[in-house]
């Protein structure tokens, strides 16, 4: 997909073809107008209006603004070259209101007037910043990056200072922006400079970030006719001509470049997409203080340097990149991130995508190099042949060649250049059946604190390898734990002790299977499943590469058998065995066969040597991610592998299978950090382009194909692999089954190891995720139009607010079962009615017979359908047949909302759509039987879906409105009081913000379901008399406060003030007991009616 910058180069080169063509171009161009300006930015706003504003600039403003809100209670902000419109006005209702000052920069006279319409509207409307203080100043005329003239024109200091539409004209941009920052409010804490960028890179010439993100996957699209062409274009060039005939003759062929460069999406019809990747870095007034650090740090190494083996990272522009060769470097690195507020990144082998980040400043470990070899020495546990002490910067290589001449080895991975980052978050290597992951022979680490910059010692390190002032901390077990599996998150590793072992030979088998169609590429992967089953031996791994060459598809397998023999002596040879019949039966007879040593084994991979020519050599650059999976036949899994290479961008894309299960699995999940235990198969997707395509679209298009069939495949996976993993947002769904059930303890462990977030661009730790704020149960009679009306509602949530939400039915559970059990179409279970009447009474056993056999069935099935809606805010929930489901199940997710809406319809209408009547008349008989009321009850008896949206406005959109949400902001939250580990809520603190007292009232008014005719009293007792005195003064109705004896005066005292009554009921001191007996005969005798 062509991006902005290739339009706008087309458009430019298209200047000069036609200047070589028509002699009357030469009158040469102009500036655009302000009307054609305005035009086209408003087009290029349209553009960007659902990828990049919703899905990035949004969550990322919303992000960095609520810890603000949250420390400050309401802020300033200063908007440079806004446009008609603030990007302020996508915010929530509650972090609008939380400005109480705003000021903006926009030179463009028209926009600026518009935006001082859209601040203070004439019409009689709500402003969109309701709560500002002082009437808005607009400056029209451009920023400057001299401080004191922009102070001295009136403007002030602000808790934000906001660039969203880039920094264009802005020249040097990094003097622009530190004038920014001399503008910052640096009390009670820091504020931000905030710029989004429409490219990936943003350089700013050392200048060290507060946060960054980026977004590579944003895109426009450019509505595909004429009229919007003609705006859009011009724009993006930046200038028109200024002979008007020409002008037009020239939009003529803009046009057409457009619709050439243009992708089409059978998804946007009519319109034109381009690539427009953003990035989002914020400052703090801290941001000028590099110097502080590269004066104390040897000179830094050059991004460019071939060391760098990220083809992706040397994309990056970093602030600087240093190269600390002691401990106390390291330490002092740490100690300057953590006072200026910024983020580090750490450089190992280098293969990761985020060893350099944007504006962040890297450490490179590469002088930590030394490995120690101890033979003989077991540590803790008597498994090991020997340890091993390797530091940071080395690489895999680097150990083996360090090990084997000692006759020793180390589980490691499959390529000799990568680092620390590996053996940290995993390894997974030819070994790992025998003896393991990377991580889990990690038995000691030497580090530096995140947190404290002090030297730790976790685990067991020799003594004479301990570091001066090593200390070995009070949480060595938590920490040792964490660092097997998710060890680049918590300080700077600076060595690691692993166990070693005998040092095996391998032999080495390689297939090559033509696959002509899509049946044989089946029977390919059936018979590699087949041939893996088969091998229980952990000496032996099999792996399978399906790749295509010369246009053809192909199976690559290769067999990996590790020879050791207790009577060989150590570094022995050993004789190649012969082929394994089960490979032979299956495969036919190898293609090629070796006998190599642990080094050798590094080439004898089929990608680096057998697959297009060799990927060894520098020329090509890849991009992958890795899922796991228990077989490769599982349901669909097989499927979507070969429709996904029939798919691949580029001939050179495949897919690595690696074989697990052995010592992988038999380590327990919770026994590392490493969670993902229970797979016997890990799925490599690698996307692959010409090295001299970096950069552009064919790599775009590679990275966006491998995150396309990572998240087709996940929801059929059992787990992610996190080493892989890292800030982007197309990680995200992908971090949340990285670490499997360790997550939780994990984000704990991450805040209290890295408090200040120093270390965030390595393998997100994603918040523990939580259940769906709302679960709504959609209940009813057969053919009543359940599924129908949860899909509205669901559309409804997610076009109406800023909210996901997603419909799911609890039965599909079953009927994959049944379907598997039985041989039933899947298919149509899910999709065709009828076929799904047809096997009602079957499915109704089936499902009986399993509650049977597993009573906690019901539950487990609703806990899954929500688990798997972790991200989701809002969960309808359709096929549940529970008479009372929100008792039944809502104990099971207590941070959730749960309510149950019943779908009715008549009994024509339930015949006409086929539902099963029989059933609905015993269910109808069953509830008559008993006392069970829904929250909500909708009649679907009309056509159309026009109903179920009016009944999603006017009741369901209502559990999750704006007001709610502003609300819930307005509770101030402080951790450990009044003891450690308690979160206090000061709800009181509600009526200390501006119209806190007036929300709350009209919401407790607006959400009361009964009739407020019918209600002769509000009766309070406690703290709530402050709501409660507004709810009644809102709602004329008298109130009744309770407290206990004495604490008031007797109710004939107080005298009666407008419409509002006040009682007081006297409490008296009595015994329990006699207030038990009093209590037992008022309940008998004192039932309200409803709504009283």
């Amino acid at each position: 997909m062509a991006t902005l910058y290739d339009l706008k180069k087309a458009l430019e080169r298209s200047i000069d073809t036609a200047s070589q063509e028509k002699t009357a171009v030469s009158s040469g161009t102009r500036l655009l107008s302000t009307s054609e300006y305005s035009d086209g930015f408003q087009a290029l706003r349209e553009a960007s209006e659902q990828s990049n504003y919703r899905s990035f600039i949004l969550p990322q403003l919303e992000s960095l603004l609520t810890p603000l809100v949250r420390s400050h209670g309401q802020i300033s902000v200063l908007e440079i070259g806004p446009g008609p419109k603030s990007v302020l006005r996508y915010l929530s209702n509650s972090l609008r209101s939380s400005i109480r000052k705003y000021d903006a920069y926009e030179p463009h006279g028209q926009h600026a007037t518009d935006l001082q319409m859209w601040l203070c509207p004439i019409l009689d409307t709500r402003p969109l910043l309701p709560c500002l203080e002082t009437p808005p100043i607009i400056h029209r005329k451009p920023f400057t990056a001299d401080i004191n003239a922009n102070i001295s024109a009136g403007t002030a200091r602000y808790d934000v200072i906001l660039f969203c539409h880039s920094m264009y004209g802005m020249s040097p941009k990094r003097e622009f922006l530190a004038g920014a920052l001399g503008m910052l409010d640096r009390w009670p804490r820091s504020g931000l400079a905030i710029v989004f960028h429409r490219e990936e890179t943003l350089r700013l010439n050392g200048l060290p970030c507060h946060k960054t993100a980026v977004h590579p996957s944003g895109t426009i699209c450019v509505k595909d006719d004429n009229e919007t062409l003609d705006r859009f274009a011009p724009f993006v060039a930046g200038f028109a001509m200024r002979d008007s005939g020409v002008h037009k003759l020239i939009l003529d062929e803009w046009r057409d470049q457009c619709r050439v460069l243009g992708r089409r999406d059978t998804a946007c019809r009519g319109y034109l997409l381009f690539s427009s990747p953003n990035i989002m870095v914020s400052f703090a007034s801290e941001a000028t203080g590099l110097a502080h650090l590269t004066l104390n740090l040897p000179s830094a190494l050059r991004v460019d340097e071939p060391r760098v083996k990220n083809r992706q990272a040397r994309l990056h522009s970093p602030a600087a990149i240093v190269r600390p060769t002691e401990i106390l470097h390291v330490q002092h690195c740490l100690h300057w991130a953590a006072q200026h507020g910024t983020g580090l990144t750490v450089v190992g082998g280098s293969h990761s995508g985020q060893c350099i980040w944007p504006n962040v400043v890297a450490v490179d470990m590469s002088a930590f190099n030394k490995i120690l070899v101890i033979p003989n020495e077991n540590g803790p546990g008597t498994d090991a042949s020997g340890l091993v002490v390797a530091e940071a910067g080395c690489t895999s290589g680097d150990i083996i060649r360090e090990t084997i001449a000692a006759g020793l080895t180390v589980p490691l991975g499959a390529r000799p250049s990568v680092g620390a980052g590996l053996w940290l978050q995993g390894g997974i290597g030819h070994l790992s059946r025998l003896h393991g992951l990377s991580c889990d022979k990690i038995i000691g680490v030497v580090m530096v604190s995140a947190s404290s910059g002090r030297v730790l010692c976790v685990g067991h390190v020799p003594n004479n390898h301990l570091p001066d002032h090593a200390e070995v901390p009070d949480n060595a077990d938590d920490l040792l734990w964490a660092l097997k599996g998710a060890g680049t998150n918590f300080g700077v590793v600076i060595s690691v002790v692993f166990k070693a072992y005998a040092a095996p030979m391998y032999s080495i088998r390689h297939w090559v299977l033509p696959l002509s169609c899509t049946l044989e590429a089946r029977r390919g992967l059936q018979d590699y499943h087949k041939l893996v089953s088969a091998i229980t031996d952990p000496h032996t791994s099999v792996d399978a590469y399906l790749f295509f060459e010369d246009k053809k598809l192909r199976l690559g397998v290769t067999m990996i058998e590790a020879s050791t023999s207790d009577d060989a002596g150590i570094g022995d040879k050993i004789s190649p065995t012969a082929t394994p019949p089960s490979a032979t039966r299956v495969l036919g007879p190898e293609h090629e066969s070796k006998f190599v040593d642990n080094v050798g084994l590094f080439d004898t991979e089929m990608y680096m040597s057998g697959m297009h020519g060799g990927h060894a050599g520098g020329k090509t650059s890849s991009f992958k991610r890795c899922l796991f999976f228990k077989t490769v036949m599982a349901t669909h899994v097989a499927d979507k592998l070969l429709a996904a290479i029939e798919s691949r961008p580029s001939p050179l894309c495949y897919f690595h299978l690696l074989q697990g299960g052995g010592a992988i699995g038999e380590m327990a999940s919770d026994a590392t950090a490493f969670g993902c235990r229970d797979w016997d198969l890990a799925c490599v997707v690698t996307g692959v382009w010409s090295r001299d395509q970096d950069g552009t679209g064919a790599s775009q298009a590679a990275i966006q194909w491998v995150y396309k069939v990572a998240h087709d495949l996940l929801r059929l996976s059992h787990g992610a692999y996190g080493a892989d993993l890292g800030p982007y947002p197309r990680d995200a769904a992908l971090a949340v089954k990285a670490f499997g059930s360790n997550v939780t303890r994990l984000v704990g462990l991450k805040k209290a190891l890295d408090p200040h977030n120093i270390l965030a661009y390595a393998c997100p730790l994603v918040n523990a995720p939580s259940h769906p704020a709302l679960v709504i149960i959609v209940t009813g009679d057969s053919g009543a139009g359940k599924d129908y009306c949860a899909a509205i509602w669901a559309s409804s949530f997610v076009c109406e607010t800023r909210f996901t939400a997603r419909d799911v039915s609890i039965s599909h559970a079953t009927k994959r079962e049944f379907a598997a059990a039985t041989g039933a179409d899947l298919d149509r279970l899910l999709e065709d009615r009828a076929y799904k009447e047809k096997h009602r009474d079957a499915l109704t056993a089936f499902f009986q017979g399993q509650v049977n056999e597993r009573p906690g069935l019901r539950e487990q099935h609703f806990l899954d359908v929500v688990n798997d809606a972790m991200s989701t805010d809002v969960l309808l929930i359709t096929g549940m047949r529970d008479k009372t489901p929100v008792a039944a199940f809502s104990h099971l997710v207590p941070t959730s909302k749960v309510d149950e809406v019943r779908v009715q319809a008549s009994k024509d209408v339930r015949r006409d759509r086929g539902g099963c009547l029989e059933d609905v008349d015993r269910d109808d008989k069953a509830n008559h039987s008993m006392l069970h009321k829904p929250d909500f009850v909708f009649h679907n008896d009309l056509k159309g879906g026009e109903a179920a949206k009016e009944f999603a406005r006017d009741h369901l959109l209502r559990l999750w409105s704006e007001d709610l949400q502003r609300l819930g902001s307005l509770v101030r939250t402080t951790s450990d009081f009044p003891r450690m580990g308690v979160e206090f809520r000061h709800v009181l603190g509600i009526t200390q913000q501006p119209h806190g007292l007036h929300l709350c009232a009209s919401l407790l008014k607006s959400h009361f379901q009964g009739q407020w005719r019918r209600v002769d009293a509000i009766v309070c007792c406690g703290a709530g008399e402050i709501y409660a005195s507004a709810l009644a003064f809102s709602a004329q109705k008298p109130l009744a406060l309770i407290r206990e004896a004495g604490k008031l005066p007797p109710p004939d005292s107080i005298r009666r003030q407008g419409l509002v009554a006040y009682f007081v009921f006297l409490i008296r001191g009595i015994s329990k007991k006699q207030d038990s007996d009093r209590r037992r005969r008022d309940s008998s005798r004192c039932a309200c009616p409803c709504g009283r």
